[in-house]
């Protein structure tokens, strides 16, 4: 029986559901891929849920990189960057917002999403509207990769109302800010 490593499976993954996409990648396609048996996988991740979490965690990882910025007086130049980092992250594979979806975070993930709310803090948010306002700008990031996604991935004219993806989702995006700052004013 072939050995093969945690990470290897993830990026062989990654790399496979850029090639097939979300729905035709199966465990037994990926065992294929990496010259071993399925229950080889299952050796490393008890459910196809775990891989395909693990999956997304490497895929954020790897591309939503944007560091906790120091000045909180520019909190919400760095929120809307790091909304458009964690966007642009899950545009970066085929199918990357829906392999994302409904994934928790593990224990580095979840110290990173700490900082940034201890960031949103020292900018003056009370704990919870910091803790909603990472929440609320991911998941309409979140929400606007799959839009966009999912258009990309419909035939040509089966959309009734054209737009830029970018352009609505910047739109959306400043006027959650502009709510914020309001809010935070209060």
């Amino acid at each position: 029986m072939a050995k093969i490593r945690r990470e290897e499976i993830i990026d062989v993954g990654l790399a496979l559901l850029d090639e097939i996409g979300l729905d035709a990648l199966t465990t037994r396609k990926l065992a294929l891929r990496l010259g071993v048996e399925s229950p080889t996988l299952y050796w490393h991740f008890s459910t196809k849920a775990a891989l395909m979490s693990a999956m997304a965690l490497e895929m954020v990882a790897r591309h939503h990189v944007l560091p906790v910025a120091d000045n909180t007086d520019r909190w919400a130049d760095w929120l809307g960057d790091n909304a458009r980092s964690f966007r642009a992250a899950l545009l970066a594979c085929r199918d990357g917002a829906r392999l994302h979806a409904g994934s928790t975070p593990e224990s580095d993930a979840e110290a990173n999403i700490l900082l940034k709310i201890a960031y949103l803090r020292r900018a003056g948010f009370l704990e919870t509207d910091a803790r909603l306002a990472l929440l609320t700008t991911g998941q309409f990031a979140l929400a606007s990769a799959l839009e966009q996604q999912a258009h990309e991935a419909a035939p040509a004219g089966s959309g009734a109302l054209a737009y830029d993806a970018e352009t609505a989702f910047g739109f959306g995006l400043d006027a959650m800010i502009d709510g914020l700052r309001l809010r935070l004013a209060r």
